[in-house]
């Protein structure tokens, strides 16, 4: 099994897609626009660029996305919460690294730092509204500095 988290967007999935490809170092294999929909598909002209569904590949580890449309999704331009996508990994500067791209033009949330649980971990909303976890995963026989 897989378990996938979909992120929603108001007509810049493509653009945040393409920025969580390059931060992460992840490929984008799938990016499909309303336009490339059934002819007959109900979707107003100004979507057809939108994406309909878009998949990023990351390791063995994926995220997918899409534009909503006010008619098939009225929600998805309202805040994000109740989630966080969290990436996890052993080496801190990597986390870092991820942490402090991600809030390029965000909201940090925690700013990232030693916890009593990581050697590095913090809470950001990047700017396209998506809140993300990162966090270093402790060596065996790591404890705080504190």
């Amino acid at each position: 099994m897989k378990i996938v988290t979909s992120l929603s967007f108001t007509g810049d999935c493509r653009e945040a897609f393409e920025f969580y490809a390059r931060v992460l170092g992840g490929r984008i294999t799938a990016a499909m626009t309303y336009g490339d929909g059934p002819p007959d598909m109900p979707v107003d002209p100004k979507y057809r660029d939108q994406l309909m569904h878009c998949w990023l590949e990351v390791g063995d580890q994926a995220i997918m996305g899409s534009d909503g449309i006010p008619e098939f999704a009225p929600s998805y331009g309202k805040p994000r919460n109740g989630f966080d996508v969290t990436l996890h990994t052993a080496d801190k500067a990597e986390a870092e690294r991820w942490y402090r791209e991600l809030s390029q033009g965000g909201v940090a949330g925690m700013p990232f730092g030693e916890t009593f649980w990581s050697p590095g971990f913090g809470m950001l909303t990047d700017r396209f509204g998506v809140p993300w976890m990162v966090n270093t995963i402790p060596a065996e026989g790591w404890t705080p500095a504190q």
